[in-house]
């Protein structure tokens, strides 16, 4: 029994016995030689279509994920609020931050004054200050979010520029709010005292608000100090601008005119009636008469 088991079962036991060395001749089964390259060639072709047929679907998804990724980022920069909103909401907070102009006395932060309207403040500014000692800044703004009125955000600008008494004494803030068409005007003890209070309530109700209604802003704004350097000076008031009367005329008719058309309506239905009463009688007694 030894004997017989020992051939076939003695590769699995004695490493060193070499496999390539027949111990058994059967013809019907194939080399071993001759299996190796089969499977060697069948795992290669497996292999290379593996390679094949996942090679087109990676790129092609990969081609998918970067375009949805730009979408994406095109869409978050175009159509995200908090960017824009950002932006417009920081205008008001800039000016506060920023502090009072030291080239110039306009802080035109809504963009709607021209050139020379600028132009014209600082001359004008600048030759009061020079003269009287007060120092006037205008501040445009489009919109407010963080105040209630344009007063509150005058007194803000005043008392963030010059924190202390003596700074703002002779200091005057002039704010136009451009969405909201209304204006507002603050300042130290002495501006307040030099202007008048008739003078500022004057320009706040009349200069600011009904040329900014008309969306004439760089009326509104240089007519408001060219007002208040008037008072400052000790001039005579020019005055506000006038108020149009926007007032339509009424199309409709008064009753009056109603009564009177109507009656002349009646009077040239009940003629045109009569002719087409009268003509054909009188044609027909014409014919009969001549019978």
């Amino acid at each position: 029994m030894e004997t017989i088991l020992s051939p076939p079962f003695s590769p699995l036991f004695n490493p060193k016995t070499s496999l390539s060395k027949p111990f058994l001749s059967l013809p019907h089964l194939p080399r071993s030689n001759s299996v190796k390259p089969i499977c060697c060639s069948l795992k290669k072709q497996h292999s290379q279509i593996e390679k094949d047929s996942f090679s087109v679907p990676k790129s092609w998804v990969s081609h998918v994920q970067q375009g949805l990724a730009a979408l994406a980022i095109s869409l978050a920069l175009n159509l995200c609020p908090v960017v824009s909103s950002g932006s417009a909401l920081a205008s008001e907070f800039d000016v506060l931050n920023e502090g009072p102009p030291k080239d110039s006395y306009v802080v035109d932060d809504a963009n709607v004054l021209s050139r020379v309207t600028k132009s014209d403040l600082k001359a004008l500014l600048s030759d009061v200050e020079n003269r009287k000692g007060f120092h006037i800044n205008i501040i445009t703004v489009r919109k407010l979010t963080s105040k209630a009125d344009a007063f509150e955000y005058a007194d803000t600008v005043l008392e963030k520029w010059y924190p202390s008494v003596e700074q703002g004494n002779d200091k005057g803030i002039v704010v136009l709010v451009t969405s909201q068409k209304e204006g507002a005007i603050t300042g130290g003890p002495d501006f307040v005292k030099a202007v008048g209070d008739t003078v500022l309530d004057a320009t706040v109700s009349e200069n600011l608000p009904v040329l900014a209604t008309e969306e004439k802003y760089n009326e509104a704004i240089f007519s408001t100090a060219r007002r208040l350097v008037a008072a400052i000076d000790g001039l005579p008031d020019p005055g506000g601008p006038q108020v149009k009367d926007n007032k339509r005329e009424s199309n409709f008719k008064s009753r009056e005119e109603t009564d009177e058309k109507r009656g002349q309506f009646t009077l040239v239905v009940g003629g045109l009636l009569v002719i087409a009463f009268v003509v054909p009688m009188a044609q027909y007694y014409a014919y009969v008469s001549k019978k």
